[in-house]
């Protein structure tokens, strides 16, 4: 499994960074059938786990995507990708493979088009009222070295500060399954699929995993008895639903859509599990069990693959600590000559510009000695009064807030463009460990707030400078 993980990682870097959001978000804005399609069909190879969906889902609606587009992708996404493409071929085989993602597929259009029909029939939607800006993001030139680098630090690190601790408890529950659960009560269950995947439902719905942590689980499930059919169940249910994401769906989509999303994937993953227990040969969904009962002996590749899964793990971890870690001084300025030790703190690398009514950097004498001083407060600067009132025409507004809800680097990538799209916002540092948005500029600060929400985020505080 680790070689085809690898390669599903590096297959994700290269998605993310080759293929812009816009590309996305120029198809789906319409209600109708093909943007359902396009949407399904955007979603299934990208990497996104169960809450990095959430934020990207949210963006993609505030860009005016229709509630249609936006819950196909909602399902369609976090169902399967890339890399756990690869990864469940290589547990389960070609056909599971193969299954997963038309599954999703499937699942994704079908909701997709049911909620349009509804939609059409209302023909009442209000359109999307966005306070981002009108005009077009700014494009970032970069060259293929520097492309190629980002790639590699998403597909290597991101992606496994993201999914790496969902994977590893996984493996765990897999482990206890393997040891704990006895073989009779899911051999009682087989003579009777129907019941056996209702109650894999129940099992799965409230889990919170990934569709790349949720293999080994199955894995073991089937080890144990579990019917190919009600495996495939739990892995379109485990990653497509949970309370989190049923919950801000309600937010942002309404009740109608949430309980069609709910029993759209319940309904689907029935009869695809029903089917492949009822009409599908049996062998094509033997290979793990056979596979697994054998204990082969694991080629130098294979161990070269596991060291190095070990050590990204291990990096990308230890980089996630270093970073939570790190005094918050959100200036952005981690340089020697930094004395700023204010959450608030707004200074912009040279400058040292302190935007605060009272200069809160330095203790008794200010220690920007520059005689193009910026500091407003009483820390002996030399300031002059055409200084002070140049100061005071670009005063910039400084605002720092507590944000629930954010799990992943999806998560903050995405408020992080949001915000920065927001009129008068001129930077936006959006820190994942910390669970907070630093907002520089000349905006309205309920815009902030309206975004952070309406991107299925929960606002704990905020303080303004």
């Amino acid at each position: 499994m680790i070689p085809y993980l690898l390669l599903g990682f590096l297959f994700a870097g290269l998605l993310h960074v080759l293929v812009p959001h816009k590309f996305y978000q120029k198809y789906l804005s319409q209600n109708n059938f093909r943007s359902v399609i396009l949407a399904s069909l955007f979603g299934i190879p990208l990497p996104l786990c169960s809450c990095g969906v959430i934020p990207t889902a949210m963006s993609l609606r505030k860009e005016g995507g229709s509630k249609a587009a936006t819950t196909a992708f909602l399902c369609a996404t976090p169902q399967t990708g890339i890399d756990s493409i690869l990864a469940t071929f290589s547990v389960f085989g070609l056909a599971f493979a193969l299954i997963r993602p038309i599954a999703a597929l499937f699942s994704a259009v079908v909701i997709g088009i049911v909620i349009c029909i509804i939609e059409r029939k209302n023909s009442d939607q209000k359109s999307v009222v966005s306070s981002m800006k009108s005009g077009k993001s700014k494009e970032i030139q970069e060259g293929v070295c520097k492309k190629m680098l980002r790639a590699l630090r998403y597909g290597f690190v991101e992606m496994i500060q993201d999914i790496g601790g969902h994977m590893i408890t996984g493996l765990v529950i897999a482990a206890l399954i393997s040891v704990a659960l006895p073989e009779s009560w899911l051999v009682s269950l087989a003579d009777r699929p129907l019941l056996e995947m209702l109650a894999v439902l129940l099992f799965a719905i409230p889990m919170y995993v990934c569709a790349t942590g949720s293999i080994p689980i199955a894995a073991a499930l089937m080890l144990k008895g579990l019917t190919p059919g009600a495996a495939l169940v739990f892995l379109m249910a485990g990653p497509a639903v949970n309370f989190a994401s049923l919950l801000v769906v309600n937010k942002a989509l309404g009740k109608k859509v949430t309980g069609i999303f709910l029993i759209g994937i319940i309904v689907c993953a029935l009869v695809f599990g029903l089917s492949i227990d009822y009409l599908m040969p049996r062998e094509w969904f033997s290979a793990i069990s056979s596979e697994s009962c054998h204990h082969e002996a694991i080629g130098l590749w294979q161990w070269i693959c596991l060291a190095a899964f070990i050590l990204l793990l291990i990096n990308a971890f230890a980089l996630k600590k270093h970073h939570h870690g790190e005094q918050s001084c959100h200036c952005g300025c981690h340089e020697e000559g930094c004395d700023c030790h204010e959450d608030s703190c707004g200074c912009n690398e040279e400058g040292r510009e302190c935007h605060e009514e009272k200069c809160a950097c330095h203790e008794e004498s200010c220690t920007c000695h520059e005689e193009s001083c910026e500091c407003k407060g009483d820390c002996g600067g030399h300031h002059n009064k055409k200084d002070d009132e140049e100061d005071a025409a670009n005063h910039e507004e400084s605002a720092f807030f507590e944000i629930e809800g954010m799990r992943c680097n999806h998560c903050r990538s995405n408020l992080e463009e949001a915000l920065s799209k927001i009129d008068g916002v001129k930077n936006v540092s959006v820190s994942l460990e910390e669970k907070s948005a630093i907002v520089l500029g000349h905006f309205n600060k309920q815009d902030v707030i309206d975004c952070i929400r309406e991107m299925g985020f929960n606002l704990k505080d905020s303080l303004s400078e």
